[in-house]
C-alpha cells in the first residue's frame, strides 16, 4: 500500500513539474522569442533544476517543440470546427488552415524555428514526431474534404483518395510558406490572406480538374 501511495505521489510530482516547465517555456518564448530565452531562465521560472528540466526535454529546441505542438493542436481543432458546415470547399479549406497561419504570425521567430525543427531536427527528438503527426493531421483534414468534394460531384471517393492526399500535402506546403513569409521581409504590403486563398483555390481547382479528366 505504501509503495502504491509513493508511486502515486511521484507521478503527481512529475506531472506538476512538467506543467510548470511547459507554462514557463510557453510564457518566455511568447515574451522574448526562441533566441532570447535560455534553458536556465526556463528552469528558474519553473522552479526546477536545469538537470530536471532536461529530463522532460533534451534541449531548448525540444522545449519549443513541446510548447508549439500544443498550440498547433489547438489551431487544428479551431480550424476543424470553423470548417464544419461550410458548403464551399475553398472556404472550408481556408478555414481549416487560417488558425495555423495566425499562430505562426503571432511570434514569427518561434514559428520559423518550429518549422525548421520539424524539417531538419534530430530523429531522436521526443516531440518532433508529435509535430510531424500534427502536420499529417492537417494534410488528412484537407484530403478528407477534397475526397468528400469528389463524392458530391458524383465521383468515387475511394478512387480520388490518392490525389486528395497529394493535394493535401501541396496545400500544407502553401501553408508552410505562408507561415514563414512574414519573417523573410519579402513582398511588403502583400495581402497574404488573399494570396493564401488564391493559392489554395488553384490547388483545389487543379484537383477537381484532374478528377474530371479521369472520368
Amino acid at each position: 500500500m505504501a509503495s502504491t501511495e509513493s508511486g502515486g505521489r511521484r507521478h503527481r510530482n512529475m506531472r506538476e513539474k512538467h506543467r510548470r516547465i511547459f507554462v514557463a517555456a510557453a510564457e518566455l518564448f511568447a515574451e522574448r522569442g526562441f533566441e532570447g530565452v535560455t534553458a536556465q531562465e526556463i528552469a528558474d521560472r519553473a522552479d526546477v533544476a536545469t538537470g530536471t528540466l532536461f529530463r522532460y526535454a533534451a534541449s531548448k529546441s525540444e522545449l519549443l517543440l513541446m510548447v508549439y505542438n500544443e498550440q498547433f493542436r489547438a489551431a487544428l481543432d479551431e480550424g476543424e470546427r470553423s470548417s464544419r458546415g461550410l458548403a464551399d470547399t475553398v472556404d472550408a479549406v481556408v478555414a481549416m488552415v487560417t488558425p495555423t497561419v495566425v499562430l505562426a504570425g503571432r511570434t514569427e521567430e518561434n514559428g520559423v524555428r518550429y518549422q525548421r525543427e520539424l524539417m531538419f531536427g534530430s530523429a531522436t527528438e521526443q516531440y518532433r514526431g508529435e509535430g510531424l503527426a500534427l502536420v499529417a493531421r492537417l494534410e488528412q483534414m484537407i484530403a478528407r474534404r477534397l475526397s468528400a468534394d469528389s463524392h458530391q460531384g458524383g465521383r468515387d471517393a475511394d478512387q480520388s483518395s490518392t490525389e486528395a492526399v497529394l493535394a493535401g500535402r501541396t496545400a500544407f506546403a502553401i501553408v508552410h510558406l505562408a507561415a514563414v513569409r512574414a519573417s523573410t521581409s519579402t513582398d511588403p504590403g502583400l495581402d497574404s490572406a488573399a494570396e493564401l486563398r488564391q493559392q489554395l483555390r488553384q490547388v483545389i481547382l487543379g484537383y477537381r480538374e484532374s478528377r474530371t479528366q479521369k472520368q
